[in-house]
């Protein structure tokens, strides 16, 4: 359901009703006195339209379940509900829980994929979560179900939109973070899960490329040496491993490029590089995927927009295309 006090409860309501296909698809975790709050304020918004909040007692019961409506498993303590638009401990760990028992419905093989509503980072940090944002979260739920330590389960994020995919080197950290975040390995692993990604969405010969850091990719040296000492190993290596990438491409052009159908995805060095091009295209479109789980997550393109929240006004159109992205690779993982 996302975070309580943000639009999440209520886009996954309208997306609901938006697309009456897909109530028999999907369970809720989430809270139930949250949800059926945000289904009195959507419904205000969309000519009285209504949909029922069905409380259910576990996944096996939802598998029965044939009447249409919001099917939901209380996956959070049930208390006072969250003033919307506001930042709160409290809120912080109904998504927490929220995303922790969804999470491990798919991991255990009980649910084909995960999409999660949008959170706010500092209502995790209030609720004591150690980490900053989803990506990191389910990567620590997802080494722990696997038993093996975070290390071992490199994941990195991928946003898409019609005609643009971007995948980033490092995620939630500072900029001087991000830019020593930027090694040979650390490049290679990125190319490799990502050509990963989409050979299970039946494309192996997929056309990485990837991005420069420097201006203008560094210029031959003249603008910094990271293109010529870390990237284009990065580059040569993988080549020889059989994967289709190119670059380091001048950052300021690749995302034009792969727009016009260059390529396929293009790796970007970190957060804002790749991220600013795709939101650009339009946030109503754009998806967030996270790739080297073990399972399919996906999740819509925006945050939690406490300043809509609680008004039934916020557009499913993001959180929609997540879930259909989330259905089709599901689908795709299991063939």
């Amino acid at each position: 359901m996302g975070d309580p006090a943000g639009i999440g409860p209520e886009i996954v309501v309208r997306a609901l009703l938006e697309r009456p296909d897909l109530q028999g698809q999907v369970v809720v975790a989430g809270d139930a006195a949250t949800l059926r709050r945000a289904a009195d304020v959507v419904r205000l918004q969309c000519g009285g339209a209504r949909l029922d909040v069905m409380v259910l007692g576990g996944l096996r019961e939802w598998a029965h379940a044939s009447r249409p409506g919001l099917a939901l498993i209380q996956a959070c303590v049930p208390g006072s509900l969250a003033p919307w638009g506001r930042i709160s401990a409290e809120a912080g760990r109904a998504a927490a829980d929220s995303i922790a028992a969804a999470a491990r419905w798919v991991l255990a093989g009980q649910a084909r994929a995960l999409v999660t509503a949008p959170v706010h980072k500092e209502a995790l940090a209030a609720a004591g979560l150690p980490h900053p944002g989803h990506t990191e979260f389910l990567q620590s739920l997802a080494a722990e179900h696997a038993g093996v330590p975070v290390s071992e389960m490199p994941v990195r994020m991928m946003l898409s939109a019609p005609g643009l995919a971007t995948v980033l080197v490092s995620i939630h950290v500072s900029l001087r973070q991000a830019l020593e975040a930027v090694t040979t390995q650390r490049v290679m692993d990125t190319i490799r899960i990502t050509a990963a990604h989409y050979r299970r969405c039946g494309m192996p010969e997929v056309r990485i490329a990837v991005a420069g850091l420097n201006p203008h990719a560094g210029e031959g040296g003249l603008f910094g040496r990271e293109e010529i000492e870390i990237l284009q190993p990065a580059v040569d290596r993988s080549r020889a491993d059989g994967l289709h990438v190119s670059g380091p491409h001048a950052p300021d052009t690749v995302f034009m490029r792969a727009r016009q159908g260059e390529f396929d995805v293009v790796v970007a060095m970190y957060h804002d590089q790749g991220l600013i091009p795709v939101k650009l295209l339009g946030l109503e479109h754009g998806v967030n995927t996270t790739l080297g789980l073990p399972m399919v997550r996906t999740s819509p393109d925006h945050g939690t927009a406490f300043d809509l929240a609680g008004t039934g006004r916020a557009s499913a159109t993001s959180l929609l295309a997540a879930v259909d992205a989330a259905i089709w690779m599901s689908r795709l993982s299991q063939s």
